[in-house]
């Protein structure tokens, strides 16, 4: 059966180091490290720590997958599970804009932990995350806006690109992939609501994604059926899922098109929506000379899927809710320069960050609306103290592929996370980053921090 979805099946079960530029292995390489900084970063986090004690209750402690916040050793699918929350915690993990899904959070966890189970080289842990980048990316944006509004799309595309990815690795042939697929999208969850209630169901998202796509890869090795037509059937994720769902995405130029190459870095510690209009803020303060008090009031004026995600957050009471808060980031941001971890777990509920956080409103804004997902415009209206009335304005905000972080700026960044969760001591995460540079000519991939003493 020739459809798009067994059309992107075939694409992640036949693809080939060789296959992939250059340029994508090298961008591949930076979302790996980046991805890794994130995952030391999980440490100190209590929902984080959560997971990772049920992961180790439910299975040996003896095996070849590494467990990166506590270095413990587990079972693939266990490590994987943990590995995921931890890297979706400090909201510094890779976006892609236009299917708004978080592939490295899904994607390397699987891929890692399988990895050093087979004892995959450098070279095959990259084929297969390339493949878990591409896969994942294409199904978000085949589900659409519309799906995104009440699911999180890296719960649920996500399912898939961990399956690719551990598939890849496993070296299933085409039909096996499909089948895997089938497994992994009947599994696909993830809802928008914990928001409202600073629950911490993110971080179940990303660990429950990237086991159940291993898990999938797993079965359909084993012989395991799973749904043909999981993606694009007539009771399939777009018929649940999505209003306005469109299969062509599942196919774009593949082998043409990297959409692994689009992915965005992070640089605030929040939730991207944020990001633009922290950008378009920070160019009108730099411009201007204001101080935090000059500011009267801020407009934002943003797409319809940053209503839709922050705009249940009033008055967040946890650090992690803070960060899809629009006017606690654009208060640090004022106040600080950046949203960093620092910023938000020492100033987030402070007298001052809330008075800021008061005076910022989000308005949908035409031009916002329709070039998102595929550029996430920043604007901002600022009207000053003194009666000035100012404007500014990013078309790619920092870490975006125009915008791009350098691999200084990428390695300084995971030195930054590991030093503010105490994850690794400089020393530690300065070797461990320089070595994941080099992933690409291991002959086994091992642990990727030292065992502790």
């Amino acid at each position: 059966m020739t459809t798009p979805g067994a059309q992107l099946a075939a694409f992640a079960a036949n693809l080939r180091f060789a296959d992939i530029p250059a340029s994508v292995i090298h961008k591949t390489e930076d979302l790996l490290v980046d991805w890794f900084g994130s995952t030391v970063a999980g440490h100190g986090s209590r929902p984080v720590a959560s997971i990772t004690r049920f992961a180790l209750a439910m299975g040996s402690q003896a095996g070849h997958s590494e467990v990166i916040i506590n270095r413990a050793r587990t079972s693939p699918y266990l490590a994987a599970m943990a590995n995921a929350a931890a890297s979706h915690v400090a909201e510094q993990d890779d976006v892609h804009n236009g299917s708004v899904f978080h592939p490295a959070t899904v994607v390397f966890p699987a891929a890692v932990a399988v990895a050093q189970a087979l004892g995959a080289s450098g070279q095959q842990l990259l084929t297969a995350s390339v493949a878990g980048y591409e896969v994942g990316i294409r199904v978000g944006e085949f589900l659409g806006r519309s799906h995104y509004k009440v699911f999180h799309t890296t719960g649920t595309a996500g399912t898939l690109a961990s399956a690719a990815a551990v598939g890849h690795l496993l070296g299933l042939d085409a039909a096996q992939m499909q089948h895997a697929f089938g497994s992994a999208g009947t599994q696909a969850a993830g809802l928008w609501e914990f928001l409202r209630t600073a629950a911490d169901s993110k971080q179940l998202h990303t660990a429950h994604a990237a086991a159940a796509g291993l898990m999938a890869a797993y079965l359909a090795q084993d012989g395991f059926t799973g749904a043909a037509q999981i993606l694009e059937g007539p009771q399939g994720m777009a018929a649940g899922m999505s209003s306005d769902a469109n299969p062509a995405k599942l196919t774009d130029r593949l082998g043409i098109r990297w959409a692994t190459a689009e992915t965005s870095f992070k640089f605030h510690a929040s939730c991207r929506h944020t990001h633009p209009a922290a950008d378009a803020l920070l160019q009108v303060i730099h411009a201007n000379g204001l101080q935090p008090e000059d500011l009267a009031r801020v407009v934002t004026h943003v797409h319809q899927g940053a209503i839709d995600v922050l705009g249940p957050v009033v008055r967040p009471v946890t650090v992690h809710q803070s960060k899809f808060s629009m006017g606690t980031v654009l208060a640090l941001v004022a106040q600080f320069g950046r949203a960093g971890l620092v910023e938000f777990d020492q100033h987030f509920i402070d007298d001052a960050t809330q008075a800021l956080r008061d005076r910022v409103t989000m308005e949908l804004d035409p031009e916002v609306d329709a070039a998102y997902p595929q550029r996430w415009i920043g604007k901002v209206t600022v009207h000053t103290t003194d009666g000035r009335v100012l404007h500014g304005r990013v078309d790619e905000p920092k870490g975006d592929p125009g915008n791009t972080l350098s691999r200084e700026e990428i390695t300084a960044k995971a030195l930054r996370l590991a030093a503010f969760s105490g994850g690794a001591t400089a020393p530690e995460m300065q070797a461990a980053v320089d070595a994941l540079w080099g992933v690409a000519a291991w002959p086994r991939v091992g642990a990727l921090l030292a065992p502790l003493a």
